[in-house]
């Protein structure tokens, strides 16, 4: 597994955490900093913060692109990983869409339902289909 691999995992881990305890991943993510040894890598830091950042566009556009699935009604794992692979899509611009979207569906398959990583993939198709008209 690559190192921003790793990265993404590990953001995921910060987000789904903090989402299950009802805490400011920014709050998370500082604790899990300062416990990581080896330390943690800068590009789970830029997921995190950009996922937050985002939070209310990416949570618009799930809501508005994912078919008969109300945001807060998707399994939790599959809810992070999508809100992850929106903010690669949209604001990474050093992450190529495909691979955005592949590693999107990589970590709904080894972590989540069987019918995840086909669903992951069309939404964030979609996402990537209308994404000319959402970033200038």
């Amino acid at each position: 597994m690559g190192a921003r691999s790793k990265a993404r995992k590990r953001a995921l881990d910060v987000l789904f955490e903090s989402e299950a305890r009802g805490v400011d991943p920014l709050t998370t993510l500082a604790d899990r900093a300062a416990e990581a040894h080896p330390p943690l890598n800068p590009y789970t830091r830029t997921l995190v913060e950009g996922v937050v950042a985002h939070a209310e566009q990416i949570d618009q556009l799930l809501a508005t692109y994912s078919q008969g699935w109300a945001v807060d009604r998707m399994p939790a794992v599959d809810r992070v990983v999508l809100r992850l692979g929106v903010y690669e899509l949209l604001w990474a611009d050093d992450v190529p869409d495909p691979v955005a979207i592949s590693e999107a569906v990589e970590l709904a398959q080894s972590l989540s339902t069987s019918e995840s990583p086909g669903f992951v993939n069309g939404l964030l198709a979609r996402v990537r289909e209308i994404k000319p008209t959402l970033v200038p």
